[in-house]
């Protein structure tokens, strides 16, 4: 008897390449749209053009300015312009500075039901709102995308979320999301796609949806999706693009791996305390705190419906003299808007400072708290220090806590407020698309040159593993290590995405701020972590400076999705204890040996380390598909791209 699919089954069936739909087994995927931001995509189209492919392939790729938007010196404006002239020639979208966050215009602007989407950038995911399989990846697999290449994951567990009942008020869509992260934790969505349904999904609107398929990159979770309905429907008519809607539901027989319920009714104020968005606590236990800063935006709060609730919220009200509030527009369609409707002016007759499209404090990039400061954000991840501030303790919160907050100076539950105010979204938005760029025909992209600033700098490539492959343990962390850790983000740093040499310098300095040294001093060497290891952002170069500084393994207890997939494409092996309590066994110093390693890589033979120090032998795994061996036995992606096309 033929059983029915998922939502997800449906898409990922419709766009198989190669594999089986086997829970666990590695699948092929056609990819339909790409995405970039600039804080990856200048890296991910050098290697686009290194693979010497002269027009994209996909339906539609898009390259949004969206991180990288202070400009303290000449290095983001260089890179914008490559991106800009790049794309140009090579077929691909552009939006320009100023539009918007890309996950945000990409939702209003492109997404379509039922497709398939890679971004380089771990919140892709936020296509989910209107039944998109939007995916996060490493910038040289978006890369390989645009070129026509297949898109490989593990299958993934389907896990339900049924929602019932309705939000109550002053109760938002980030608290949903919030409540399935202080069921699951961050590593409750590891190797599954969750998907939203039930009589209370109806109940929220694509904004809403978005919000929660946004933050489920904080469970790990390979992708998130809602049904696409009457409400996705009215959405992108708003949007004038009513033609791209697609209905699409589960199968009434549909069998999922795990179910939860949440009853939305039941919900109340939530907030992820530092430094964890599963740190998951009622604001009424935190209701008092005195606080700091509150920034209101980022990629998964700041619709044109966040953007409203928040406005009548200040209106007639004044910031607290003891709050800095900022708030950033996800777009410049809401931006436009909020300005014709007045809603702005309020926002800044109550003292809020308006900041532009774009990411910026969410990764670091501008508005950072004072010392030790206490700062409310509505964005999706509070990692130590990722706001810029090394000991600021950041909660993540609704809109409508946030506002209620900055008007009391101190941490509130918007329910004491009373009935919340009446929001009417407007049913159909302003559009203007003039500032995304349209690439040059096939017949002119010859006459387009490439502009390339000096920051810009060659990608580092891989060697093919030594048989024997001999290396010091030059450093030791523990669980839940972040992107955030390996490579970080913010004002100082982000400038030099595209030059990884410089780059370098900054690499786990986090953790241990000698690391860049005693790599460099070296020669290289071998990282040993714990579990749900580079969980958080997408970028690639949390493998390629690792790379640069001669990383040639990470022996850790369990990897997040796409951090082990960037590490294989760049030739790093990920290996996991075969018995996690061995990591105990290990210290920071020792000399490590794996022999036969080449021999091991290509042909899923059991790896024996041998601590040199302790004298010690600890059993390993080395969990890769026959095309992740053959990547790893090249040294790299890149260097296997070459190969086959040589």
């Amino acid at each position: 008897m033929k059983m029915g699919y998922t939502i997800a089954q449906k898409i990922i069936k419709s766009h198989l390449v190669s594999g089986e739909m086997t829970v666990g087994s590695e699948i092929g995927l056609k990819i339909d749209q790409t995405l970039t931001q600039d804080a990856t995509g200048t890296m991910a189209y050098l290697q686009f053009e290194a693979m010497g492919t002269e027009r994209v392939k996909t339906e539609l790729s898009v390259a949004y300015i969206d991180h990288n938007t202070l400009q303290a010196g000449f290095e983001n404006a260089d890179d914008h312009r490559y991106i800009q002239t790049v794309t140009k020639k090579h077929g691909i979208r552009f939006s320009r500075p100023g539009n918007g966050i890309c996950h945000q215009v990409h939702l209003e602007r492109f997404g379509v039901p039922g497709k398939t989407l890679i971004g380089s950038d771990s919140h892709t995911p936020t296509a989910g709102g209107i039944g998109m399989l939007g995916m996060g990846a490493g910038g040289l697999d978006v890369a390989v995308a645009m070129g026509g290449g297949t898109y490989y994951i593990t299958m993934p567990r389907i896990i339900r979320i049924n929602l019932t009942g309705a939000l109550p008020d002053f109760v938002g869509a980030k608290d949903v999301i919030l409540e399935v992260l202080r069921m699951l934790d961050v590593k409750g969505g590891v190797g599954a796609i969750i998907e939203y349904g039930g009589e209370g999904a109806k109940t929220l609107s694509v904004p809403q949806r978005a919000t929660i398929t946004n933050m489920g990159a904080e469970l790990g979770a390979t992708s998130s999706l809602f049904p696409s309905d009457e409400v996705t429907r009215a959405f992108l008519a708003a949007q004038d693009r009513e033609k791209d809607f697609v209905p699409l539901s589960p199968d009434v027989d549909a069998k999922y791996d795990a179910e939860y319920t949440i009853d939305l009714s039941s919900l109340v104020p939530l907030a992820a305390c530092p430094h964890s968005p599963g740190n998951v606590k009622p604001v009424s236990e935190l209701e008092g705190m005195k606080i700091d800063q509150v920034c209101i935006g980022s990629c998964t709060n700041s619709s044109m419906l966040d953007m409203l609730t928040v406005a009548a919220m200040l209106k007639g009200k004044t910031v607290h003299p003891d709050v800095s509030l900022s708030i950033s527009p996800g777009s410049k369609q809401v931006y436009t808007m909020l300005a014709e409707c007045g809603a702005l002016a309020d926002m800044i007759a109550a003292g809020a400072r308006i900041l532009e499209c774009a990411c910026g404090p969410c990764i670091g990039m501008g508005f950072s708290p004072k010392s030790a400061g206490i700062s409310l954000r509505t964005f999706n991840r509070n990692f130590e220090a990722r706001s810029g501030t090394a000991d600021a303790k950041v909660y993540l919160v609704s809109p409508e806590t946030a506002a209620a907050s900055a008007i009391a100076g101190k941490f509130t539950d918007p329910r004491s407020l009373g009935k919340a105010p009446e929001i009417k979204v407007p049913t159909h938005f302003i559009i203007n698309d003039n500032l995304i760029e349209m690439p040059a025909t096939e017949e002119e992209a010859a006459s387009v040159t490439v502009e390339r600033g000096p920051n810009i700098k060659p990608i580092p490539v891989g060697n093919a593993p030594d048989e024997i492959l001999s290396a010091k343990l030059l450093l030791k962390v523990g669980d839940n290590i972040t992107t955030d850790h390996i490579m970080p983000a913010g004002t100082k740093i982000l400038p030099y995405r595209s030059n990884v040499p410089k780059l370098s310098e900054f690499c786990f300095t986090v953790c241990d701020k000698d690391f860049p040294e005693r790599a460099k001093r070296e020669g290289g060497g071998i990282i040993v972590g714990g579990s749900n290891y580079g969980q958080g952002s997408s970028r690639e170069h949390a493998a390629l400076v690792p790379l640069y500084l001669g990383i040639r393994a990470v022996i850790a207890k369990s990897f997040a999705r796409i951090h082990v997939a960037n590490l294989i494409n760049f030739g790093i092996a990920p290996l996991t204890f075969e018995n996690p309590d061995d990591y105990d066994r290990l210290s920071e110093g020792d000399e490590l040996v794996i022999c036969d390693f080449s021999s091991a890589v290509a042909k899923d033979e059991r790896v024996i380390l041998t601590d040199m120090t302790t004298g010690a032998k600890i059993p390993l795994c080395l969990s890769l598909s026959p095309r992740q061996r053959e990547i790893l036995s090249a040294g790299g992606l890149l260097n296997l791209t070459k190969q086959i096309s040589e």
